[in-house]
């Protein structure tokens, strides 16, 4: 302490009164050596002067709030580059300082500390939707880079939350919502659980500040005869320690307001049912004595039935472990106990913080921070993600702890998102466990890879070599590591088909032109890819295939008008054999079927949409004739597609039934049914189907016409 008082007293006295810096060189003073104290001291005169003159809503010197952000830091015994980056974390941003100045007085990673915390908000944005995604993501990938920036940016928001008394209404409603979104959470993912804590309640104090009075106030009410309660328990449970000689510390838990609030949201329960639940956290030496005193406490009161939780042997996705019971205490007031060691006490209270061992070489107990980094680790594969909105969406996910624990054949425990189905389980093994996944089997029966697993089960997946993602999954997966993998390959396989199309446009423009893509050569490619700005050929054939440039302009570029005049006879048609994937689609409109006679439409990001010559949608055909092109279908095209039928019947019991099943004895599948109209006489029915071919189709609406109840058959066409 006479270190601090004795810096304190060479401190320029321009700079006035220490703003919070005697409390924190005292606590940063317990466990940094005196030069690093020395480097703490030297950091703050740097802030200090950088934001002289400046001051903060309050009225205070604004160099209180950094010096109170790395107080927070020196708390959880962070190194004293984070300590240094605190300070300084805004006088880059907010100062003439620059980031050489930071370095050359400081050195590299305090700069790039300060480069990380201050880039999160630097970005001008369109919509305030896109900033708060962006900043998100900016701060998600900064943390991958360097953990100890995320730390920095909790204690800046913990800080603002705390003074942010003096900000207009409307203001503390947004950020107090950010807060509960997005920071709470983050500080919970890595096991911070003083900065989750407050945070969580200093948001809901701000966001809804009458409910949060009457909590308070109901708190406050209760704590009285609580404390009589408390003492008593307390008491009972240390003398069956002592029998037992068992050395242990036991604290009555004081409950936050927040989750108050959210066990009456989300368990519909009164205030007085919530209120009346008593907390109490046992630590003791080592895990053996966790479960003595399990069995101590289960000796004393009875344990509610479902209500025990395991998580030292199962611990938590940010690293937290305990054991978590809840009792009938005296007059059947339900008691909550937690058991646990100093050591996951520690874990619990300060998370990724409390093992501190930046980039440690050999990072024995690191166990919780290694959890944290894995998970940020995993933001790297969401890099690729299109837009921040997506990138926000599915790193939410992620944020919120509600795990399950399912077992690999080899007994080893995965943990995995509530609600994650076997196709998660596959990607989380492995990248390509996940794509090349067939079929699941759980606890060795069969089951469908969209089945949401459970707490417990064997989960075993069945791989093939040739099989690949099917982007239906995306419907019901829940992992961000599935998600980004399939939608990975998803552009992977739909710039491959596009590319493959794009080609063949071009060269059946490049026929009706009389030329070809060899005629064209390598020279004048190179040429017209300059001409039109691009890279190289695959890009060009990308555009042409997605639809968002034009074949037919395309191969008058590259072949000159002088060659459009030897061009002879009809345009070539460009044949389709119904595989070209996702780059060409068959309109909803009309639903052509291979033997139809069809046009193809360029459409801008989706490629080629098929439609019969017959839809109503060839109007605009006279209206855009460069965007049309000529389609033909393959002789053998050997795949279902789906048409519409309508059948008018008679209003006859049953008749709905006669006619699936005569469509079924066809060899084809219902889709969809859909009753269209109904009157006193009849009905109108229209079937979505599956057929081959219009040979198929024929035969079908053959066999329909002919059943007795049935009026007339038709194909509905736009």
């Amino acid at each position: 302490m006479g270190y601090a008082a004795n810096l304190l007293s060479k401190l320029p006295p321009a700079l006035g009164g220490d703003n919070g810096l005697r409390a924190l060189l005292e606590d940063a003073g317990t466990y940094l050596p005196a030069g690093q104290i020395d480097t703490v001291a030297r950091a703050y005169t740097f802030g200090a002067r950088a934001h002289e003159g400046q001051t903060r809503k309050t009225g205070q010197p604004y160099i209180t709030h950094p010096v109170a952000v790395a107080h927070e830091l020196a708390r959880m015994h962070l190194d004293v580059e984070a300590i240094v980056a605190a300070i300084l974390h805004d006088v880059v941003e907010d100062t003439e300082s620059t980031l050489d100045d930071v370095r050359s007085a400081f050195g590299d990673d305090v700069a790039a500390l300060v480069d990380g915390v201050s880039k999160l908000d630097q970005i001008e944005f369109r919509s305030r939707a896109e900033a708060q995604a962006e900043s998100f993501r900016k701060m998600m990938l900064a943390m991958i880079e360097d953990i100890r920036v995320i730390l920095v940016k909790l204690a800046d928001r913990l800080h603002n939350m705390q003074t942010m008394g003096a900000m207009p209404a409307e203001k503390q409603r947004r950020i107090a919502r950010e807060t509960l979104d997005i920071y709470a959470p983050i500080a919970n993912r890595l096991g911070i659980n003083r900065f989750k804590v407050e945070l969580e309640d200093l948001g809901f104090r701000y966001l809804y500040p009458m409910r949060y009075r009457v909590i308070e106030r109901a708190l406050k009410r209760s704590k009285g005869s609580q404390r009589q309660i408390v003492r008593k328990i307390s008491e009972e449970i240390g003398r069956a320690l002592a029998e037992e000689s068992i050395e242990g510390e036991i604290i009555g838990r004081e409950k936050h307001l927040y989750s108050v609030y959210r066990k009456m949201a989300e368990k519909k329960r009164l205030l007085s049912d919530v209120v009346d639940v008593y907390g109490f956290r046992i630590v003791v030496d080592d895990v053996s004595d966790c479960y003595r005193v399990l069995g101590l406490v289960h000796g004393l009161y009875k344990p509610m039935p479902g209500r025990f939780k395991d998580y030292i042997a199962i611990p938590r996705v940010n690293g937290y472990q305990s054991l978590h019971t809840t009792l009938f205490g005296p007059k059947g007031l339900p008691l909550e106990v937690q058991i646990r060691t100093r050591q996951m006490h520690q874990v619990a209270e300060s998370g990724v913080a409390s093992h501190w061992q930046y980039k440690a070489e050999d990072p024995i107990d690191a166990s919780p921070q290694r959890r944290a980094r894995e998970w940020l680790s995993r933001l790297e594969e969401l890099k690729a993600e299109d837009s921040s909105e997506e990138f926000l969406e599915t790193v939410k996910v992620d944020l919120f702890p509600d795990k399950i624990y399912v077992f690999t054949p080899k007994g080893d425990i995965m943990p995995l998102p509530k609600g994650a189905t076997t196709v998660d389980f596959a990607y989380a093994v492995h990248t390509d466990i996940g794509d090349r996944c067939v079929a699941a089997k759980i606890d060795r029966a069969l089951v469908p890879l969209r089945t949401v697993l459970e707490n417990g089960q064997t989960v075993e997946i069945i791989t093939s070599k040739g099989a690949k993602p099917n982007p239906n999954w995306l419907d019901f997966v829940r992992s961000a590591k599935a998600r980004t993998a399939i939608r990975q390959h998803m552009r992977n396989l739909r710039t491959n088909e596009s590319v493959d199309l794009g080609k063949r446009l071009l060269d059946r423009s490049l026929k009706d032109l009389g030329s070809s893509l060899r005629k064209v050569g390598k020279v004048r490619m190179h040429e017209a890819l300059d001409e039109l700005g691009l890279n190289n050929t695959a890009e060009l054939f990308e555009q042409l295939g997605l639809g968002e440039r034009l074949a037919p302009l395309t191969a008058r570029l590259l072949v000159g008008g002088e060659q459009e005049e030897d061009a002879k006879g009809e345009p070539a048609s460009l044949v389709i054999a119904g595989t070209e994937g996702m780059v060409v689609s068959y309109a909803k409109c009309c639903y052509p079927i291979p033997g139809d006679d069809v046009m193809g439409y360029l459409s801008s990001g989706r490629g080629i949409v098929v439609h019969r010559t017959r839809c109503g949608n060839l109007i605009n055909f006279r209206k855009q004739p460069e965007k049309w092109l000529a389609v033909s279908w393959e002789k053998d095209v050997d795949r279902d597609f789906y048409t519409q039928i309508q059948a008018d019947t008679l209003n006859k019991p049953g008749v709905l039934a006669e006619v699936a099943a005569t469509i079924a004895d066809c060899g084809s599948n219902i889709e969809q049914v859909e009753v269209m109209g109904r009157h006193e006489d009849g009905s109108v029915l229209t079937f979505l189907l599956q057929v081959r071919d219009r040979t198929h189709l024929a035969g079908i609406m053959r066999n329909v016409r002919n059943m007795p109840n049935v009026i007339r058959v038709s194909r509905p066409c736009a």
